[in-house]
């Protein structure tokens, strides 16, 4: 092969290797970036921005909606029957202990001092109509309003206490148990496809809790 058609074929590769160089980088630079589709759509497979991360994210409820019943079209069925009790109001007050001892009145002036010299035990006052426990009452009471709630608490002699009495008013001291009156209803499922509550009972609690101690009030007479 002569000089000449050596430099003419050499001339050709090279041209054709600048064609390959040439065409893979068009391919990269017009490789799209920001996962756009032509005509600016975004791409399925796109990773979502971060706007949309917290307009997600933030939607109010979010959380609860996603723990919704695909079939939720479908009526709920109850199982079984079953009761339960609620709590309807609730109000602090001293359960006193009535039994000789406990109480005291002086005056009118001066300063009382007084002692429990007889023990006992202050139990709950439960009432009311229709199906109920008092045990379910009590129970649903220590849940919903305080831990210290029982069905009963023992008074133990002892627990010494003065108060100064205002002058020409007479003092009054009665120990006893600072608990609550409540009221409460007892519910019963509905059954079969409605599982609403029917009130099956209803009435009022004086309960007793673990903390005793002495209540103070002035008269006249």
């Amino acid at each position: 092969m002569g000089l000449s058609s050596r430099r003419a074929l050499t001339s050709a590769a090279t041209a054709l290797l600048f064609c390959l160089v040439t065409a893979g980088t068009a391919s990269a630079e017009e490789s799209p970036t920001d996962h756009t589709a032509p005509g600016g759509a975004t791409s399925d497979n796109a990773a979502p921005s971060v706007e949309r991360t917290t307009e997600v994210n933030d939607r109010a409820g979010w959380d609860e909606a996603a723990d919704q019943p695909l079939n939720d079209h479908v009526p709920a069925l109850c199982d079984t029957p079953s009761t339960w009790y609620s709590i309807t109001s609730k109000k602090s007050v001293h359960v006193p202990s009535w039994w000789n001892g406990t109480k005291y009145k002086d005056g009118p002036g001066g300063t009382m001092t007084v002692a429990v010299t007889k023990g006992g035990t202050i139990s709950a006052d439960v009432t009311g109509t229709g199906d109920f426990e008092v045990s379910g009452v009590i129970g649903k009471a220590k849940a919903s309003v305080s831990v210290k709630i029982g069905g009963s608490v023992t008074v133990t002699t002892g627990h010494t206490y003065s108060h100064t009495i205002s002058k020409n008013r007479y003092g009054h001291l009665q120990y006893g148990s600072w608990g609550y009156r409540v009221t409460w209803k007892k519910y019963r499922s509905a059954g079969g496809r409605n599982c609403g509550g029917v009130e099956i009972g209803h009435g009022s609690a004086t309960l007793p809790t673990s903390e005793t101690g002495w209540k103070y009030w002035e008269s006249a007479s």
